[in-house]
């Protein structure tokens, strides 16, 4: 991997990462961006726990909230390297 830019990160990683609000610059190390998104995703998951148990809705859906959570996050389980052109 390239240690600096610029660095030019594929259409639709640049799509997702800017409906997480995060707009990398071509000098964004994409390990930075995926660390980010990563932190983002697991505050998420947290808060969602934490409506369950305030009751927010019945534990029955819950598996169904995180599966669309993770479908919002899905490139997360791309390397870093991956986000970027080739």
């Amino acid at each position: 991997m390239r240690e600096r830019g610029p660095f030019r990160y594929r259409g639709e990683i640049l799509d997702a990462l800017w409906r997480h609000g995060l707009h990398p610059t071509e000098h964004t190390r994409p390990e930075l961006a995926h660390e980010f998104v990563s932190d983002l995703y697991r505050h998420e998951l947290r808060r969602l726990r934490q409506r369950l148990l305030d009751h927010e809705f019945p534990k029955r859906e819950y598996a169904e909230h995180v599966i669309a959570l993770r479908k919002r996050y899905r490139f997360i389980s791309m390397r870093p390297a991956e986000w970027l052109e080739r």
